[in-house]
């Protein structure tokens, strides 16, 4: 069963295209590892502060042995090379499981 973790970060006014060229600098991070399905990063339309990175994994097992690994440590330090300042972002770190999908009709 695909679970989802959804880290929600609260992004200050005037950073955003700076978290996302961040997050597309490592892009591919956590592909490879056991049980990772898929990644998304999600931008407000609507005024909101707070943007979504949204993780899709096999189940909790595989999320928990990816953070407790060191490999998520490794997934968010600086690209090589990159002389990044920290940018403070405050994230709360959401849990879900996929209830009802459905699929688009071809």
């Amino acid at each position: 069963m695909t679970v989802i973790k959804i880290n929600a970060i609260t992004v200050p006014e005037g950073i955003g295209s700076e978290v996302a060229s961040r997050f597309a600098a490592r892009a591919g991070a956590v592909d490879g590892t056991e049980g990772f399905e898929g990644f998304e990063l999600w931008q407000p339309e609507d005024g909101r502060n707070q943007w979504l990175v949204v993780t899709r994994w096999r189940d909790d097992a595989s999320f928990e042995e990816w953070r407790s690994s060191g490999q998520a440590a490794h997934a968010h330090k600086p690209v090589e090379g990159a002389t990044e300042k920290p940018l403070n972002l405050s994230a709360e770190l959401w849990h879900y499981t996929v209830s009802v999908t459905s699929k688009e009709k071809d």
